[in-house]
C-alpha cells in the first residue's frame, strides 16, 4: 500500500511536481543522484471526466485538495533525517506555507491509499508560527492537522 498526504483548502491548490533537478531540459527523465530525482508530486481532486471535484477522505470540509504520494517522506516513526527527508520536508513545508498565504487556513491530513475513511487517530488545531521547522510537519497514521495562519 501507499501513504499519501492530503491537503485542502478553501480555495485552489496548485498541482505538479516539486524539487526534481534533471541533468537537463533535454533529458527531464534523466538524473544525477537520488537527491535530485527526490520530489513530491500534488495532485488534485478534480475528475475530468465528470467535470466534477471529488472527496479524498470524509474528513475534509474544504472541496479543494490535493493528494501528494509519499514516495520520499515518512511517516514520524520511520524517519531517517537524511538529505532526502530535509530536501522533500522543506518542499512540503514551502508548499503549505504558500497555500496559507492564499487562504489563511489548511486541512492537512496522512493516510494508507483505501484508509482514507477510517477514523482519525489525532486531530489537531494548530498555528502555522507553531511550526518552527519542516520536521514539525511529519504526522503520524491518520493524524489529521487544521492549520491557520
Amino acid at each position: 500500500m501507499t501513504q499519501y498526504i492530503y491537503l485542502a483548502s478553501p480555495l485552489n491548490l496548485p498541482e505538479g511536481s516539486y524539487g526534481l533537478n534533471p541533468v537537463s531540459p533535454e533529458q527531464p527523465n534523466v538524473f544525477e543522484t537520488e537527491l535530485d530525482f527526490a520530489h513530491l508530486s500534488f495532485e488534485n481532486n478534480y475528475d475530468c471526466e465528470s467535470k466534477s471535484r471529488f472527496s479524498y477522505s470524509p474528513h475534509f470540509i474544504f472541496n479543494y485538495q490535493v493528494a501528494c504520494c509519499y514516495n520520499f517522506l515518512s511517516l514520524k516513526d520511520g524517519l531517517k533525517g537524511n538529505t532526502i527527508d530535509e530536501k522533500c520536508l522543506g518542499l512540503l513545508h514551502s508548499y503549505i506555507g504558500n497555500a496559507l498565504q492564499a487562504s489563511g487556513i489548511v486541512e492537512y491530513f496522512t493516510s494508507w491509499n483505501g484508509e482514507e475513511s477510517l477514523p482519525i487517530t489525532k486531530k489537531r488545531s494548530i498555528q502555522w508560527s507553531d511550526i518552527k521547522t519542516p520536521y514539525d510537519l511529519v504526522l503520524t497514521d491518520r493524524e489529521f492537522w487544521e492549520i491557520a495562519l
